[in-house]
C-alpha cells in the first residue's frame, strides 16, 4: 500500500560539463543532502550526467563531431556501469529513490536516458528518449515502445518523461494508463524561450494525469557558455535559466518554479490528492471511452539484427 505522503524534491544544478566523474561527485552530494533533510525521491534533469548538448543549438553541424560530439561519447555512460553502480549505492546507503538525466552510449550511439533507481538500490530501469528534438538528432539515437513502462517503488507507481516528449498525446497517455501516481519530467536549462512551455506542458500533464509531477532542469553557468564560444548562435543561451518546479494532481504549484539558483526544490505530495482528482476526472478509469477510442502500445524492444535458427532439415529432398 502507497504512503500517505511522499517528500519528493527536484534537483536544479548545472554539470561540470562533459565531465562524468565531476559531475557524478556532485549528484552524490545532492543526494546525500536530500537525505539529510529526509526526502525519499530526488528527480536530476535531463542528460546532466554530463550535459546536455547545447552546441547542436549553436554551432555549424559539421564541426559537432571532432569538437563535441566525440567528446560527449568519451563521457558518456554505459549502464550498467561504474556511474550506475555509484548511484545504486548511494541510493541504497541512503534510502532514497532516484531519477537521473544522462547521456547513456551503447556502441557507437549516444541516447538521451533517464536512470530510475529504487531506494533499496536496485536499477529499475534505463528508459531513452523516443524521439530527439529538431537539432537533438545530431547528437542522440532514438527509444523504443519498451521506454514507455512505469515502475513499482517504495511509495507506489512512477512515470517519466524527457522533455518534449510531453507534447506526444500517445507517449503521455501510455504512461498515465499503467496506474502512474508520481511522474519525473527532466528539461534542460539555460532556454527561458521555452519556459511557458514547461509551464503548461508540466501542469496539464498533473491534471490529465491526476499524479504529481516533479520536474527539474539544470542551470546554465558562463563556463559552459565560455566552451561553447564561436558558436553562431550562442546568444540565444543565458546563463541561470533554470526552471524546476513541483505540481499536485488539481496542476497546482507546490513548489517553484525555481528560476535561478542551483539547490532542491521539495514538497510533501499527499497522495489523497490523486484520489480527489481522480473522482472528479479518471482519464485512465471513468472517463475513458475504450469502446469509442483505444490506444495500443508495441512494448518490445526493437533490435536492427534477428538471427534465425538455421539448422538444416533431416529429411532428404524429395524429387
Amino acid at each position: 500500500m502507497s504512503p500517505l505522503t511522499l517528500k519528493a524534491a527536484a534537483v536544479q544544478m548545472a554539470p561540470l560539463f562533459l565531465d562524468t566523474q565531476g559531475t557524478l561527485w556532485k549528484i552524490l552530494q545532492y543526494i546525500e543532502e536530500g537525505a539529510g533533510q529526509g526526502l525519499e525521491l530526488l528527480v536530476f534533469p535531463e542528460t546532466i550526467l554530463p550535459g546536455y548538448p547545447y552546441w547542436s543549438m549553436t554551432h555549424d553541424p559539421m564541426l559537432n563531431l571532432g569538437r563535441f560530439n566525440q567528446r560527449l561519447h568519451a563521457e558518456a555512460v554505459v549502464v550498467p556501469g561504474f556511474e550506475s553502480k555509484a548511484l545504486c549505492a548511494a541510493a541504497k546507503k541512503h534510502h532514497c529513490n532516484l531519477v537521473v538525466g544522462i547521456n547513456e552510449k551503447e556502441g557507437g550511439t549516444i541516447y538521451n536516458s533517464q536512470l530510475i533507481i529504487s531506494n533499496d538500490g536496485e536499477l529499475l530501469g534505463c528508459r531513452r528518449k523516443l524521439v530527439p528534438t529538431s537539432q537533438e538528432r545530431m547528437v542522440w539515437g532514438r527509444g523504443d515502445g519498451s521506454d514507455l513502462k512505469v515502475y513499482q517503488t517504495s511509495f507506489g507507481v512512477l512515470g517519466a518523461l524527457i522533455c518534449y516528449e510531453h507534447s506526444n498525446p500517445l507517449f503521455r497517455y501510455s504512461v498515465q494508463a499503467q496506474g502512474e501516481q508520481v511522474h519525473a519530467a527532466n528539461w534542460p536549462g539555460g532556454m527561458p524561450f521555452i519556459d511557458h512551455i514547461m509551464d503548461a506542458a508540466i501542469r496539464h500533464y498533473a491534471f490529465e494525469s491526476g499524479a504529481f509531477v516533479i520536474s527539474a532542469t539544470s542551470i546554465l553557468t558562463q563556463e559552459i557558455l565560455d566552451e561553447l564560444a564561436g558558436g553562431s548562435a550562442t546568444g540565444v543561451l543565458q546563463p541561470g535559466g533554470g526552471y524546476s518546479v513541483i505540481v499536485g494532481p488539481d496542476g497546482k504549484y507546490l513548489a517553484g518554479p525555481e528560476t535561478e539558483r542551483e539547490g532542491i526544490v521539495s514538497a510533501d505530495l499527499d497522495f489523497e490528492k490523486i484520489v480527489s482528482a481522480k473522482i472528479m476526472v479518471d482519464g485512465q478509469g471513468h472517463y475513458a471511452r475504450p469502446d469509442v477510442v483505444q490506444l495500443r502500445l508495441n512494448s518490445s524492444k526493437q533490435v536492427p539484427l534477428v538471427i534465425e535458427d538455421g539448422k538444416k532439415s533431416l529429411t532428404p529432398a524429395s524429387g
